[in-house]
């Protein structure tokens, strides 16, 4: 059995590390889905159901600043978006611009973290932040630092796209455990689930992402941990509204077709600063 422990201070609250956590998942992140391609291609759908209307036919230029091996930045570019994708993990992000060039598309990537992007002002007219990835930042500063970040690199009137799992009624009922997916593969079964160990503050959580791999008549165990911010509704609307963004609105999987809930908001100008000041 394979664990990885190690532990990091963000924010000043301790966790465990983000980066060795994707870094080791690499390899092995299309396992949770029992179709990786058709997940691509069903999310990239529902995310461009939610782009277009606000912005218009396109083409547009999306920065997907939490990309990992490239589920959502793949299928978008497919689907004839313009994506740079950046992710914290050196390994993930190099992954997603191999799976891209498998596939047919350009998918230009870069190791980024997500409170300092490395892009130019008013560079992209969308920025895509998916995949539970925002709640890793675990305090009010990290999360306004990487708002304002995205905010920076978006145009006027572009769209930030963020989806994040639905905790309101975790954070009442703080769950223990996720069901387990089963994707095939040729060598068997693999299984794929999640323990949750909650923080005595009640928000965050350790989470232990189990993987059972085919070995034979037995199983390989490979375990990751890493927190997270279980966010409501609530406190990311504050922040994105705090952030300068407008026209925020939330969208359940009902209504979207995405598989989390989706918030969506516009970047505004900033106003004209006066002379003097």
């Amino acid at each position: 059995m394979s664990t990885h422990d190690a532990r990091t201070t963000v924010g000043g609250v301790s966790g465990f590390s983000v980066r060795d956590f994707y870094d080791e998942l690499a390899a092995d992140y299309h396992l949770v889905y029992p179709d990786w391609d058709a997940s691509m291609a069903r999310q990239a759908k529902a995310l461009d159901g939610l782009i277009r209307p606000r912005l218009g036919p396109g083409p547009h230029l999306v920065l997907d600043c939490s990309c990992g091996i490239g589920t959502q930045s793949i299928g978008l570019a497919l689907a004839g978006y313009k994506v740079v994708g950046s992710d914290l993990s050196p390994v993930a992000a190099a992954r997603a611009a191999v799976e891209a060039a498998a596939r047919g598309t350009s998918l230009p990537t870069a190791a980024a973290d997500m409170r300092s992007l490395p892009f130019t002002t008013s560079a992209f007219d969308v920025v895509l932040c998916a995949d539970n990835s925002l709640p890793h930042l675990l305090s009010p500063q990290d999360l306004q630092t990487a708002l304002l970040g995205m905010r920076r690199v978006l145009r006027d009137g572009g769209l930030l796209v963020i989806t994040v799992r639905a905790y309101d009624e975790a954070r009442r009922t703080h769950p223990t455990a996720t069901p387990p997916q089963v994707s095939q593969t040729s060598d068997g079964q693999v299984i794929t689930f999640q323990l949750w160990h909650w923080h005595e503050d009640g928000e965050r959580y350790t989470l232990e992402h189990f993987q059972l791999l085919p070995a034979g008549s037995t199983w390989d165990v490979r375990v990751r941990r890493t927190t997270y911010w279980a966010l409501t509704r609530r406190q990311l609307t504050d922040s994105v509204a705090d952030a300068g963004f407008t026209g925020i609105s939330w969208h359940t999987p009902a209504t979207s077709g995405f598989f989390q809930p989706v918030l969506t908001a516009q970047r505004v100008p900033s106003p004209p600063q006066r002379h003097g000041q």
